[in-house]
């Protein structure tokens, strides 16, 4: 058997990776970039994984051998188109969860059809072990913070550093969430953690081996995942900016982003309701509850926000930036361009330049 470890996966350009694994796990998490060509469907998958407990391991295999050898030819077709395997010098990379009997027995059934295939060693278990191993040792070491009232546009300022080469970490990005109670509007369900860590993994590979990266200065949880210890650690010593921006605009930003795009949608009344009622059970100034409920029984979602905002969010904040033992710089900006551009001009002063140009 040609097994391939996840540490030369990487060493690979552009490999192709065929996951075998049942669509619900491939759903659950995959490698970044793979294809999934199932061995079984999420209910077969079910029954042989019953039949493994209730009658046996024989049976078990019995049954997905049942299963399996009406689709052999469908199935190495359709890793033959997946991967381009016809050309002589691309050899698909298989998988299951663990590099056993699945990935085995279809690496074998390629082989036999004349398609050279390796097996991933450990499988998507071994993956994982091996990236939350790695992340740590590829995030940079020093991190640049963007802090700020809700509102300012910090995702934002990032993408427009990133766009201009600066190595950014966008982890509200990673995960699918903004990072509020109100974070997951109109984003589903969001990602979590197995999908979390493959996207960190990824972008912390491409941008190692620079000086510094560019964060948001997020908590520890954002929506249903949770940051590495070692990229929170960097946080708080890092170098921040705090941008500082007029209410107006920053209520102005998130009607953009929370409600032009959805509130004509059938399910946003009952979503925003719902999280309006956590910050309930979290505020006790009776007069700002009786405020945002009117402006939320009157559909008035931008009077909401900036009752929010005073009432809210912005007292909480005040106190976070006491936490941090890196150095702070104030930028006072119109909107998130301006931002970018003070915070791009005091790190040139810092000789802290673009990376990718």
């Amino acid at each position: 058997m040609n097994d391939i470890t996840v540490k030369e996966l990487y060493q690979i350009d552009h490999p192709v990776v065929i996951d075998i694994r049942a669509p619900i796990e491939f759903e659950t998490g995959a490698i970044p970039g793979a294809i999934n060509v199932p061995l079984f469907t999420n209910e077969e998958r079910q029954e042989i994984g019953t039949i493994y407990k209730q009658v046996g391991q024989d049976q078990a295999k019995w049954r997905a051998m049942e299963i399996v050898s009406p689709k052999i030819p469908f199935l190495l077709q359709s890793i033959k188109d997946a991967a381009g395997a016809g050309e002589a010098h691309v050899h698909p990379i298989v998988h299951c969860w663990r590099g056993g009997m699945r990935s085995k027995a279809v690496v074998t059934f390629l082989d036999f059809a004349g398609i050279h295939a390796k097996r991933l060693s450990g499988g998507y278990k071994a993956y994982r072990q091996f990236i939350l191993e790695e992340i740590p040792n590829l995030i940079p070491e020093m991190a640049v913070v963007i802090h700020g009232l809700t509102g300012v546009g910090k995702t934002e300022i990032l993408k427009i550093l990133e766009h201009r080469g600066y190595p950014v970490l966008d982890l509200e990005g990673m995960a699918r969430h903004r990072g509020s109670i109100f974070g997951g509007v109109g984003l589903g369900n969001g990602h979590n953690q197995k999908q979390f860590d493959s996207l960190l993994f990824q972008k912390a590979k491409e941008i190692s081996g620079t000086a510094y990266f560019l964060m948001e200065a997020e908590s520890k949880r954002i929506g249903k995942v949770t940051l590495p210890d070692e990229l929170m650690e960097k946080k708080m010593n890092g170098i921040n900016f705090h941008v500082h921006m007029p209410i107006e605009q920053r209520v102005s930003h998130i009607a953009k982003e929370y409600i032009v795009p959805y509130e004509q949608e059938p399910w946003y009344f009952d979503v925003i309701k719902e999280s309006l009622e956590k910050v309930f059970r979290r505020l006790k100034d009776v007069d700002i509850k009786k405020e945002l409920e009117e402006n939320l029984e009157r559909r008035q979602y931008k009077e909401m926000i900036q009752a929010l905002l005073e009432g809210y969010y912005d007292p909480m904040y005040d106190y976070k930036r006491q936490e941090y033992s890196g150095e702070f710089f104030d930028i006072y900006a119109e909107n998130p361009l301006d931002a970018a551009n003070q915070i791009a001009a005091q790190m040139e002063k810092l000789s802290l330049m673009p990376q990718f140009v």
